[in-house]
């Protein structure tokens, strides 16, 4: 069977009229006589409006009574969208993450799909069916519903077109595919015809909002190649894909910043083997990420300084969890909530040197403060005041010259 998977995001089943144009395009696919697999999100908005009741009846929800709820939200939008393929004239049905099953390993809130039941969806697709499948979500050993981290739809997909052999998995959003930057901050950002899995889970991971980072390793790992288009539009998207499609001479490929971000430092910590550990154990036992990480010590000194950055909306617990942790000792912590995070992203730089000096050289002449630095194979990620961030992306765009072809 020539099986195809699309994707459809909350901004695309957002409303009735954008579900009717979701259920046009899906038919659009079955005419060119694909086997259809489609994958849902909830509808905008839905799930933040279910955890902020989870949030009324009580700060301590229990998790899988969490999922539960959250899980509502695309069961929604997947039977609106089968209801409407009826109206059309084509039979479809919704599928729920357990009917199929999908199954599910690890925490709940953000478990991994492990595996897809294909008996009942092959057989569906067979009888001319289309089925509509809920993303983000799945059944564990224990025959309870998780869902997956937020954005976790992408990867249902993905793993969709993994375990059906899928010829083509398709992301429909709302944007017309991968831009070198957010083009809501810079008006010429421009949209990037290929990427590679390693720029694209580099950008998704700095802060780039088109796809979830679990997702784009999956589609790695599986080598499946995504399109990204948009589902109001025609025009061509993005793919991602080996790097070894990838053409042109840009060194960098794109610039992903961030905007919720927090940097702590714990002055005076005294300087000993598995410190680090010592404070970030806590941290990770909550779930809580930490990024940029940079540690000071000076000569002769049995004391270090430990800079590093979360989320803000992690903040008010990191500091609980520094402040009643007993196994560290530090003089003085302090908080910074007005930064930013800005990195350049392009596999060319490994190949390519003077790409940092330029980066740093670009900020310097507008008198941009660098507070943080962090370097990975594929990217360079600094930290700025974040009054700075649009000047700061602009720079860059233009010292990389994005705005030629990609």
């Amino acid at each position: 069977m020539k099986i195809i998977v699309l994707k459809f995001g909350g901004t695309s089943v957002g409303t009735l009229s954008k579900i009717t144009k979701v259920a046009k395009v899906i038919a659009s696919y079955a005419k060119k006589k694909y086997k259809v697999i489609v994958v849902s999100s909830a509808m905008s908005g839905v799930t933040n409006q279910l955890l902020l009741k989870t949030k009324k009846i009580s700060q301590n929800f229990p998790n899988e009574e969490k999922d539960v709820i959250l899980s509502t939200g695309e069961q929604i939008s997947c039977a609106l969208i089968a209801g409407k393929l009826n109206l059309l004239g084509y039979k479809s049905r919704s599928w729920l993450g357990w009917q199929l099953p999908i199954i599910t390993r690890g925490k709940y809130s953000s478990s991994r799909i492990i595996k897809i039941q294909k008996t009942k969806i092959i057989k569906y697709l067979k009888s001319g069916g289309i089925p509509i499948v809920t993303g983000f979500q799945g059944i564990n050993s224990d025959f309870r519903i998780t869902t997956l981290e937020r954005g976790g739809s992408d990867t249902s997909a993905i793993l969709c077109a993994k375990f059906f052999n899928a010829k083509k998995c398709i992301i429909y959003t709302d944007v017309e595919g991968v831009y070198t930057t957010d083009p809501n901050l810079t008006k010429s950002a421009k949209k990037i015809n290929k990427i590679s899995y390693e720029e694209m889970l580099e950008m998704a991971s700095l802060g780039a909002k088109v796809m979830q980072p679990a997702s784009i390793q999956e589609a790695r790992l599986n080598r499946i190649e995504i399109d990204v288009k948009s589902t109001f539009s025609k025009k061509s998207g993005t793919t991602i894909t080996k790097k070894r499609n990838i053409t042109g001479k840009n060194i960098i490929r794109g610039i992903s910043f961030t905007k919720n971000d927090a940097k702590l430092t714990l002055l005076g910590v005294k300087d000993k083997p598995g410190i680090a550990a010592s404070i970030f154990k806590p941290l990770y036992e909550n779930s809580i990420n930490v990024d940029m990480v940079v540690q000071n010590i000076s000569a002769g000194s049995k004391e270090t300084d430990l800079t590093f950055t979360i989320k803000l909306e992690d903040l008010y617990k990191t500091r609980k969890l520094l402040e009643n942790n007993k196994s560290i000792n530090f003089r003085k912590l302090i908080v910074n909530k007005n930064v930013s995070k800005v990195s350049i992203v392009g596999v060319g730089m490994i190949t390519t040197p003077g790409v940092s000096y330029r980066m740093f050289r670009a900020l310097a002449k507008k008198k941009i403060n660098i507070e943080v630095i962090s370097t990975s194979e594929i990217k360079i990620s600094v930290l700025i005041n974040k009054k700075n961030l649009k000047k700061s992306v602009e720079i860059l765009h233009q010292e990389f010259k994005l705005s030629s072809s990609l």
